[in-house]
């Protein structure tokens, strides 16, 4: 084993500058230790190096100081690896158009990495994927690169990532960090670089251990979001408010955790994090049942919903066809930026091809993301909230519910509202505008 195995950090790289990446790069910049931020984007490396955020809930100014005291570079020189003793990987892990994991981030990460890692270094995946990703995929791209063996030249861990964006409580340092290493001084190396910078870490017992542990919470929220959602559509057809259920169910002080219903399931983590461990599963001949029925409830919410919208058109003696409608919040969840696998998009396009007219309103996103999936709907642009422009919509769909929008206005300006996210529930508004979806 590397002889430098508690060697004190004094400099580490961090690849992917998103929202997992640029908040682990300032928390362990605040702890006194020099990062360097890489990624293949010139925007995002421009954008830090002159101090500037491009998400939401970061700070220009906590990004500007940290630049300027020397603690965080960015950068796309991949070859600058270098010049640190530990890498952190925060790159995207993606489904392919047949469910099937996407991991070639990672590996192209690796492959780039590896010929400037230095011996007794510490790499460190913390990107969502399915066990054995990082002690047999990652780490053969590691050792090919490098010539170097882990566990005796480099050290090897994995540490799932556990971001919860628009929560202003949820801090990277308080947030327990576990950690899984490719041998025990692997493990020990990484719990001595996490502890610089976060409170907690829980050690486990292997890479595959943590990388299991991620997709167990994020497979626990999937199943238990489309339990609620069943329920909901059970509960309507019996004249009974699926959210006034959960308000009074979690009253009991065990045996009990709320989750919300929605118009389906957003974001980078549990539309996608599930089925890395069904795909996972199947070599093990293994059905994971669960998930499967999971991801089909949440998938078909967005048709549930669009059915609401044509019920309250109808009510109105409106078709679809040639309606106009407002989505309002086409990011995944409230008071955050982010519209990765946003069902806005889903709702959006499948109301289009109705031959609805349809345009958004999102205080946080003003121009829509190019995506694969809808490349018809790149640069359309928010609208703005002003009663003249709202009230000129047929219906108005709320899928994110921003606290930042103002509902007392939303409903003084229009009559038909269809409300996926029980945004009226503390105000005095006619419900005969309110159609609950």
């Amino acid at each position: 084993m590397p002889e430098n195995s508690d060697i004190n950090f004094s400099k580490i790289a961090v690849i992917g500058l998103g929202y997992v990446g640029l908040p682990l790069s300032l928390q362990f910049a605040y702890s006194g230790l020099s990062v360097l931020g890489l990624d293949t984007d010139q925007a995002k490396v421009d954008s830090i190096n002159a101090g500037k955020s491009f998400i939401k809930h970061i700070k220009s100014d906590d990004i500007k100081e940290q630049v300027l005291l020397g603690k965080l570079d960015a950068s796309l020189d991949f070859s600058r690896i270098k010049e640190v003793e530990a890498v952190l990987i925060c790159v995207p892990t993606p489904l392919n158009k047949n469910r099937e994991p996407d991991i070639s981030s990672v590996l192209n990460t690796g492959k780039s990495i590896s010929p400037h890692l230095q011996e007794g270094a510490l790499v460190v995946l913390e990107s969502t994927t399915y066990p054995g990703t990082t002690d047999t995929d990652l780490r053969k791209v590691l050792e090919e690169g490098s010539g170097m063996i882990a566990g005796e030249e480099f050290h090897l861990a994995y540490s799932p990532e556990r971001e919860d964006p628009g929560n202003p409580d949820s801090k990277v340092a308080t947030i327990p960090k576990v950690i899984g290493g490719y041998t025990e001084n692997c493990r020990l190396k990484a719990e001595n670089l996490y502890s610089l910078a976060v409170e907690k870490t829980v050690p486990v017992s292997s890479c595959r251990t943590a990388e299991a542990t991620k997709l167990m919470e994020n497979i626990f929220r999937s199943v238990n979001i489309a339990l609620v959602n069943e329920l909901k559509q059970v509960f309507v057809l019996m004249n009974i408010d699926i959210w006034e259920v959960i308000e009074a169910a979690k009253t009991k002080p065990f045996g009990f955790m709320p989750f919300y219903p929605g118009p389906g399931l957003g974001g980078h983590c549990i539309p996608i994090d599930p089925f890395y461990l069904t795909w996972k599963a199947r070599e093990f001949g293994i059905n994971t049942k669960f998930i499967e029925l999971a991801g089909e409830v949440n998938s078909e919410m967005p048709t549930y919903v669009i059915n609401c919208v044509i019920e309250a058109l109808n009510s109105k003696g409106k078709a679809v066809k040639n309606s106009k409608i407002l989505i309002i919040g086409m990011a995944y969840k409230a008071d955050v930026d982010d519209d990765r696998e946003s069902p806005s998009y889903e709702l959006m396009n499948t109301l289009i091809k109705k031959g609805a007219t349809v345009q958004y309103y999102d205080p946080y996103i003003t121009e829509l993301s190019k995506t694969r999936k809808y490349p018809n709907l790149t640069e359309e642009k928010s609208v703005k909230w002003q009663k003249s422009i709202i009230a000129t919509f047929d219906a108005v769909l709320i899928s994110t519910a921003h606290s930042e929008i103002n509902y007392k206005e939303l409903a003084e300006w229009n009559d038909v509202i269809i409300d996926t996210r029980n945004s009226f529930k503390n105000l005095k508004v006619s419900q005969e505008k309110i159609w609950k979806a």
